[in-house]
């Protein structure tokens, strides 16, 4: 609990008594009650076992858009935990329970307890961190919530979700590797993603090669200055408006390509091209766009 309260102002005594049980605050000079029902903006501490205020445990889970019911539904027991029970009778009145609340869930639950599974699934396999993957999970539920998933298939909607909350958290993954780890084609993945921008109301930054550099560099092993180079190069291209409707694979690739002569730390335009997942053509192509227009000369040091 906190106050900004720091002296009486009848009295203007400062010996204060902090009550945090009823919430006031009473000058111990005049007795003059200052502040009544605050507010305690502290944790909460709360559990329902035997050991009670012993234990420190918190009031329970967050709520999360990862689970269909955001994590703050309940369930009629496990069917692990159904099996001990000794009754038969009981037993069998908690596996009707069981199959009666899954019965009487909604459509949007039904189909939120799939989507959200296999949202999980390509999230590992894509090695995703659990911001991207609760972002991907709150663009789903809006999109079913608005009916944009009637007459498309789960798979399809949960891969343009994961697709655009990775270009919000500015995660290097491309369209063409969700693509991969799918249970679907580009095509679909792309009229979802085009039909969630247009309904949703989510905050997509543009795409940029400067994301990709990291991710790139990486697998290609380069060294430090020849990244630091490389971003000059996009940064200055960026300016100079020469990356506006350029593909940003194309671009970075061309960036590490011209960085790697630079610097001495070369690298061919196959391997590049096979770690941007574009043709040695586009990265050919960019290369003499960039050269030409940023004036890029090879002249030996």
């Amino acid at each position: 609990m906190e106050t900004l309260i720091k002296k009486c102002p009848e009295c203007g005594g400062i010996n204060l008594f902090f009550n945090k049980e009823k919430g006031e605050v009473i000058c111990k000079d005049c007795g003059l009650v200052i502040e009544e029902k605050m507010i305690d903006f502290g944790q909460e501490w709360r559990d329902f076992d035997e050991e009670g205020g012993e234990s420190r445990r918190r009031a329970g889970a967050p709520s999360t858009f990862t689970k269909h019911d955001q994590g703050l539904g309940t369930d009629v027991g496990k069917v692990g935990d159904l099996y001990s029970i000794s009754d038969k009778k009981e037993r069998n009145k908690f596996f009707r329970l069981r199959k009666w609340q899954y019965r009487i869930s909604t459509a949007i639950e039904r189909n939120l307890k799939l989507a959200l599974s296999e949202l999980k699934r390509v999230s590992s396999y894509l090695k995703l961190p659990e911001s991207v993957e609760e972002e991907a999970a709150r663009i789903y539920t809006q999109a079913v919530q608005r009916g944009l998933v009637r007459g498309r298939s789960i798979e399809s909607v949960v891969a343009a979700s994961i697709y655009l909350a990775c270009r919000i958290h500015r995660i290097p993954r491309r369209l063409d590797e969700i693509v991969t780890e799918a249970k679907t084609n580009r095509k679909q993945i792309s009229q979802a993603v085009r039909l969630i921008l247009f309904q949703v109301k989510v905050d997509v930054p543009l795409p940029s090669a400067n994301d990709l550099i990291p991710r790139l560099s990486a697998d290609l092993a380069l060294k430090g200055r020849t990244v630091k180079r490389a971003t000059e190069i996009i940064r200055t291209a960026r300016k100079e408006r020469v990356t506006i409707g350029k593909d940003p694979g194309g671009i970075a690739g061309a960036a590490l390509y011209i960085a790697s002569i630079l610097e001495e730390d070369r690298r061919t335009q196959r391997e590049i091209a096979e770690v941007s997942r574009v043709t040695e053509v586009t990265i050919r192509n960019r290369y003499k766009e960039l050269v030409r227009s940023l004036g890029i000369s090879f002249e030996p040091k």
